[in-house]
């Protein structure tokens, strides 16, 4: 199969890493972008998830507590010694 030549533009200390982690995984760079569009050619898309970075409902649920906590204060026990606290906790 003919080969042809790529360039692409990346910050340099992206390369470096990326040449540190394929050099311990036993491939060079060629090989690493290789794979990379062969399983994107394979997938039909990119070989891996690109999201925006989204709470789960979890910590939306949290966050939300958190919240209220600040606002109504007078409603949440607190503790200024971890000590009582525990006490309570396991009382």
């Amino acid at each position: 199969m003919p080969t042809t030549s790529m360039t692409i533009r990346m910050d340099s200390a992206v390369k470096q890493q990326a040449q540190e982690l394929f050099a311990a995984l036993g491939m060079d760079m060629t090989t690493a972008v290789n794979i990379f569009l062969r399983q994107a050619i394979q997938r039909q898309g990119l070989p891996f998830e690109v999201a925006l970075n989204q709470p789960n409902r979890g910590s939306l649920e949290a966050l939300a507590e958190v919240r209220e906590m600040k606002q109504h204060p007078e409603r949440y026990k607190g503790y200024t010694d971890a000590e009582a606290m525990m006490k309570e906790l396991l009382a």
